[in-house]
């Protein structure tokens, strides 16, 4: 919780970003997490892709994991330097 990552778009869905923030090796996959539309950026953000396209490097912060399905929540908006 709390650390700042760069990562990759690895997906684009209409209610966000998938981002990979630990990349995979020989074979493994990585640590993926999804940042909400809702978290992408301070304003309202109509669409997804306004904001980043697949292959997009981006920097997010971990804002929660769920406890049941450990996946991860990230935000764009609370990495952006204000």
């Amino acid at each position: 919780m709390g650390k700042i990552y760069e990562g990759k778009v690895v997906k684009i869905m209409d209610f966000g970003a998938f981002v990979e923030i630990i990349p995979g090796v020989f074979g493994m996959s990585g640590k993926e997490g999804m940042v909400h539309i809702s978290q992408l950026d301070f304003k309202r953000v109509e669409k997804v892709t306004d904001v980043c396209q697949e292959g997009d490097t981006m920097r997010v912060k971990v804002i929660g994991i769920d406890n049941q399905s450990g996946k991860i929540k990230l935000s764009r908006k609370d990495a952006l330097e204000r």
